[in-house]
């Protein structure tokens, strides 16, 4: 049948089960905007204050629901401003489906009014990339997109849609979406056959799991494997709720901002598993002295990544569950009592702790965390912004489920999470969703509130308020001589205020005995439907702790810092 283009977008969203799209209207794309008025019955439209924080909604969505998710912008401004959260998703390897509108075809190439060359532009930072220039081509072009987003390491892939392409009339005929097959070399079986005998005669064995576990849905497998390896587990930022936290073998985040228990098992362990993920530098600090006196298995989707960063002594390179599961039905249960016993008396020694700078009464994060954790029993989806706060989140709240925790990883995004904590809570309606901030982030999404209170969001924003750029000042702090500069943000501004004229509500903690209170009403107003904006006034001295300085040995962490000094 005949249909026009943007008519035919939308029949080839909804062939790939699309329910929901983020995005903001604009000329070049308007007839798009006519479909989904047309449509609206079977595809749920959220308009965000910012396309880029619609870029980061799709994105949240894609990683708390696993479907991919997609954002539609207008042309020149409207495009470019989805370039950070492209990359985002890009860096993270988050399915997601961009689609921009652009100038007519006989206008391109003229510097036409917001005229912009996208594809060019997001050629680096997406899996691939589209400019629709015949219509018979659209349909099939919709259909591949989402294929490539999905099929092995996934990630976001751009289609471009001059604007007469969306109002042509199209052949249109409805497909079934194509399978994504699972990623399985000829050679995988081999791999992980050898796998399992290096695994098998481990004796100090330690597994490290990435975001690769998550994205494969692969959790569940990953417990069974841990309980048969009887081994240590350590997650990265991105790998958080690939495995419960508040399980006995968990020690911790690897890294940078990891546990020193975890920076312990990679410097002692004789052999280290890694699933899915991509040995970051953040996650190596140093690779000439990393797991040095171990063996490195590395299994991961992504040939391009195993020995790319590091020297690994065993690769398996396939689909992470399909991977775990044939290692699973290949391994004995083992048991390994003085090596784990060792690893916890590591756990328990060094295990994380926050001191207060100047009163016993103040507001410490790792309280606030760890309390928001116990009132919602580790259940809660968990969007972070990208600071000091980013840590104490992976640090303070222990993931229990899968897909609970989305935070820009390899981009590092400020004025991420607020936009993910959207298409978290449109993606899952039932679960509490906090999105944790501090100050200099929230500064540069508060716009979205009034987003919040448009489509009556009713997720949690929790903001460390301590008037400073917390990260980069402790950097200079440590290694700049104390010259603060420009991290000093004190903006003056009255948050609760702020709420009140965006229309949400405001609760403010200023005070240890004043954490539970406050955020059970917080948790109370969410449930019956309320956004809140929650501000916990913190000290401006407050660090992230242990801290790995650069070109340092991960198991050489900072693990108190002297104000004075």
């Amino acid at each position: 049948m005949k249909l026009n283009g943007s008519d035919v977008i939308i029949e080839c969203l909804l062939e790939q089960g699309v329910d929901t799209i983020f995005g903001y209207p604009g000329g070049a794309v308007l007839n798009i905007y006519d479909a989904l008025y047309k449509y609206s019955d079977k595809i749920r439209h959220v308009i965000t204050a910012h396309e880029q924080a619609a870029c980061h909604a799709a994105d949240g969505y894609s990683r708390t629901t696993g479907r991919t998710g997609v954002v539609l912008a207008t042309s020149g401004p409207g495009a470019t401003n989805l370039v950070t959260g492209i990359a985002t998703a890009y860096m993270d390897s988050v399915p997601l489906v961009a689609i921009t509108g652009n100038v007519t075809r006989n206008l391109l190439g003229l510097d036409s009014f917001q005229e912009v060359d996208i594809c060019g532009i997001t050629m680096p930072i997406t899996k691939h990339n589209y400019i629709v220039k015949d219509p018979d081509k659209l349909p099939e072009t919709i259909r591949e997109a989402f294929f490539i987003a999905n099929e092995g390491r996934k990630g976001p892939v751009l289609i471009d849609i001059p604007k007469d392409i969306t109002a042509a009339m199209i052949d249109y005929e409805r497909q079934e979406p194509r399978a994504i097959p699972v990623h399985m070399p000829a050679d995988v079986d081999k791999e992980i056959a050898e796998a399992a005998e290096l695994i098998s005669k481990a004796e100090r064995p330690f597994i490290y799991a990435g975001g690769g576990v998550v994205s494969a849905d692969a959790c569940e497998e990953m417990a069974e494997f841990v309980r048969k390896c009887n081994a240590p587990v350590a997650l990265s930022l991105m790998g958080q709720c690939a495995y419960d936290n508040t399980a006995e073998n968990y020690i911790g985040m690897l890294g940078m901002h990891g546990t020193k228990a975890a920076a312990m098992a990679v410097s002692r362990c004789d052999l280290m598993i890694v699933l899915g993920s991509r040995f970051s530098d953040r996650v190596l600090c140093n690779p000439n002295t990393f797991a040095k006196n171990a063996h490195i298995i590395h299994i991961e989707i992504d040939p391009a990544e195993i020995g790319k960063n590091i020297d690994v002594y065993h690769h398996v390179t396939g689909d992470v569950r399909y991977v775990i599961s044939k290692l699973n039905s290949m391994l004995p249960d083992m048991s390994h009592p003085e090596w784990f016993s060792e690893v916890m008396e590591w756990k328990k020694k060094y295990a994380l702790r926050m001191v207060p700078v100047e009163s016993e009464d103040e507001v410490l994060p790792d309280q606030v965390i760890s309390e928001l954790d116990r009132l919602t029993e580790g259940k809660a989806i968990i969007t972070t912004e990208v600071g000091q706060h980013q840590m104490w989140a992976a640090q303070y709240y222990n993931t229990r489920c899968p897909r609970s925790f989305a935070s820009s990883g390899g981009l590092g995004t400020m004025g991420y999470g607020l936009g993910a904590a959207i298409g978290s809570k449109v993606g899952n309606p039932d679960r509490t969703v906090v999105n944790i901030a501090g100050d200099g982030s929230f500064f540069m999404n508060c716009n979205e509130l009034s987003s919040l209170a448009k489509h009556k969001i009713p997720l949690i924003e929790l903001v460390f308020a301590n008037d400073v750029l917390g990260m980069v000042r402790q950097w200079q702090r440590l290694f700049y001589g104390k010259r603060f500069s420009q991290t000093d943000i004190e903006r003056g501004t009255d948050l609760m205020k702020l709420a009140e004229a965006f229309g949400i509500e405001g609760v403010r903690i200023t005070k240890k005995e004043e954490i539970t209170p406050m955020l059970t009403k917080a948790l109370e107003l969410a449930k019956a439907g309320r956004p809140v904006l929650v501000e916990a006034v913190i000290n401006k001295d407050i660090n992230v702790l242990p801290m790995v300085p650069a070109g340092a040995d991960v198991s050489e962490p900072i693990m108190e810092i002297e104000l004075d000094s």
